[in-house]
């Protein structure tokens, strides 16, 4: 959950009670920021950097004589490939709001195993994968992804009274 002062000035510093006065010169405030935007955020840094993959490779030489073609990568471009993509990028997309809606235990283990697929296709589609910037950006997303495996497997639990205590 973030928690912000209520009074803030206009350039961010603290407000005196008249509201006018010291700016704070002490050390910046760490804001705990709620699991759940976390989780968010993190699936929507694979959505970008799944975009920007597949941008790039429009600049590989002969790719869009590929596309023309009709093919991409020995996959024959057709309702049934295009839908299969759409579907494999909506996942991560809903995941951005389903990290937000979902209560916390069904989200947590929906964000480990959304994770785990992703990053098995990830590793699968880099087998016979020859550019650099392939390379890269698949292992940018595993990390991603294995950070949203991190922070949904440490998720905050409450604090539960004990036993024979007042």
């Amino acid at each position: 959950m973030v928690t912000v002062s209520p009074r803030r000035g206009a350039r961010g510093g603290s407000v005196g009670p008249t509201g006018k006065g010291a700016v704070a010169t002490g050390p910046l405030v760490d804001v705990a920021i709620d699991v759940k935007y976390k989780l968010a955020a993190l699936w929507t840094a694979v959505l970008f950097l799944y975009a920007y993959g597949d941008i790039f490779g429009y600049f590989r030489p002969g790719f869009i004589d590929e596309v023309r073609a009709g093919t991409v990568s020995a996959f024959q471009i057709n309702q049934l490939y295009l839908v299969g993509i759409a579907v494999y990028i909506a996942v991560p997309s809903l995941m951005v709001f389903l990290s937000l809606a979902l209560r916390p235990p069904v989200s947590r283990w929906v964000n480990i195993a959304a994770s785990i697929v992703y990053i098995g296709t990830i590793v699968a589609s880099c087998i016979g994968e020859t550019w650099a910037y392939y390379y890269m950006l698949s292992i940018a997303e595993c990390a991603v992804l294995l950070l949203i495996i991190g922070h949904a497997w440490r998720w905050p639990r409450a604090a539960t009274p004990v036993e024979g205590r007042a």
